[in-house]
């Protein structure tokens, strides 16, 4: 089994979503499953995780709606107020729907690096286990030490790291990104989506071997048991196009057995949600 481990749909407003500025300006519009099933099935993937872009509670509930009503979308990584003082009460608002099966923060938005660090924060994190819930790491290069600290004061916590933690691609950057990958990568607990490299890389200027420094990092830190594909569809499409993207990880894949390549390309997504 095939699952895009990683992509979003909006309906949009510019309110809700002020990330999407000029130059993303073909974002600025709706994107909802009838737009994703094709791309699909056209590409070999029988499902997705579909993750939360917004931060509030109406984000969760309504994937969570979106998911009971397509049964290629697999599992929802939504959104809590991991801060709130009220988050078992949160958490009881989504319990019972086997598809809820992780969270996430926009860490990458927040300006104080050791965001996650917080007391209010960890307290939120330690509850997630209890519940079978996984949390997504979307982070920038900068916040890799505190994502380090985080997971290792909670082993038993499943996080998985979101689009490789978006080095600097486009600049050829590896430093200090690869040292921080290699040390988040020793925690057993830790994951890593292969995704979103190509908003990290010259838009719609990018060459397949742009990405293999990169990748030859991440599958020697992570090894192919704890990696997994995924699109960061639409956003991707502002440099690439879903088969373009995805095809990016399948072309590297081809050095590893039929048996290792089913592994990232959907079964280590279909373990690390349990879906």
């Amino acid at each position: 089994m095939r699952l895009d481990a990683h992509q979003h749909f909006w309906k949009y407003n510019a309110r809700e979503y002020e990330w999407i500025d000029d130059g993303m300006a073909e974002l600025r519009r709706d994107f909802v499953p009838r737009d994703l099933k094709p791309l699909l099935e056209e590409n070999g993937f029988e499902g997705c995780i579909s993750v939360q872009a917004r931060q509030n509670l109406e984000e969760t509930r309504w994937l969570l709606e979106l998911a009971g009503q397509n049964d290629f979308i697999r599992g929802v990584v939504g959104w809590v107020d991991l801060r709130s003082e009220d988050l078992p009460g949160q958490l009881d608002r989504f319990a019972g729907n086997g598809k809820l099966v992780g969270v996430r923060h926009l860490v990458q938005a927040e300006p104080d690096y050791e965001f996650m660090l917080r007391d209010d924060f960890r307290r939120g994190i330690s509850q997630l286990k209890e519940r079978g819930l996984t949390y997504d790491l979307l982070l920038h290069p900068r916040h890799l030490p505190a994502a380090v600290k985080l997971a290792s004061e909670f082993p038993d916590q499943p996080f998985v790291l979101d689009h490789i933690a978006k080095p600097e691609i486009a600049k050829g950057v590896l430093a200090p990104w690869e040292q921080d990958v290699r040390e988040l990568a020793k925690l057993d607990n830790v994951w890593c989506k292969v995704s979103g490299m190509v908003t990290e890389a010259q838009w719609k200027g990018w060459k397949v071997g742009d990405f293999r420094p990169y990748l030859d990092v991440v599958f020697e830190a992570f090894g192919t048991d704890r990696l997994m594909i995924g699109s960061d569809w639409p956003v991707c499409t502002v440099s690439g196009d879903y088969a373009a993207t995805m095809g990016i990880v399948e072309e590297y894949m081809k050095q590893f057995s039929p048996v290792l390549q089913e592994t990232v390309l959907g079964g280590n997504c279909a373990l690390f949600y349990g879906v």
